[in-house]
């Protein structure tokens, strides 16, 4: 039993040392037809370099080939030139980038500009509203100082309060800037007593009030 186990174990020996042996007069012959140029000994492993996970990209340089230094600088500049193309859409990036805040600082900036404007153009209407109203008041108090104050104070006592007192006020100040007695008293006390005493006591206020 033990012989014919060493006499197995013998014979499985003698066919895997065969087998050495060819696989390594095969590569030598394929090693020696790469080297005589009968075929690519390189092409023809790597299949099987790439089955069993080996990659190689090293370049095969072949120092006799005329154009070796002219294809390594293309190499280089096409390197370089990747690097160029890399460091401008990075650029590109950032100027998309600057672009979209200089808008949107532009739009901040035109919607400040129209709000102010807003403010301007309300700000300018009540001024002139209230410049033409100013001018309506003066008008009509030179037009009832020169009526006798028995026929201007009916029409007087048919403005509101405040539209009276306006007017009133209108009149005091014509008559102070050009040096003459005020006719407000006279027009007051020819009023009834009541609305006489409402008007001089709100005169007396402030105009804000």
């Amino acid at each position: 039993m033990a012989k014919a186990k060493r006499r197995s174990a013998n014979v499985l020996g003698r066919i895997l040392g065969l087998l050495l042996l060819i696989f390594v007069l095969a590569g030598i012959g394929v090693l020696w037809l790469d080297i005589l140029g009968l075929l690519d000994a390189r092409t023809m492993a790597m299949p099987l370099l790439k089955a069993v996970g080996f990659t190689s990209t090293d370049r095969q340089i072949n120092a006799e080939d005329p154009l070796l230094l002219d294809r390594e600088r293309l190499m280089k500049r096409e390197d370089a030139l990747a690097l160029y193309k890399e460091d401008l859409s990075l650029q590109d990036v950032d100027l998309k980038k600057q672009s979209e805040e200089l808008l949107q600082k532009q739009n901040s900036l035109a919607e400040r500009e129209k709000a102010q404007d807003d403010r301007e153009n309300s700000f300018n209407q009540i001024q002139k509203q209230a410049d033409d109203r100013k001018a309506n008041l003066v008008q009509n108090s030179k037009y009832l100082n020169a009526m006798p104050p028995a026929k201007a104070v009916p029409i007087l006592l048919q403005l509101e309060d405040q539209d009276l007192i306006d007017l009133l006020r209108v009149t005091e100040e014509e008559a102070k800037a050009q040096g003459t007695d005020s006719i407000v008293s006279a027009w007051i006390g020819l009023m009834p007593a009541e609305r006489a005493a409402t008007l001089q006591r709100k005169m007396a206020r402030k105009p804000a009030d």
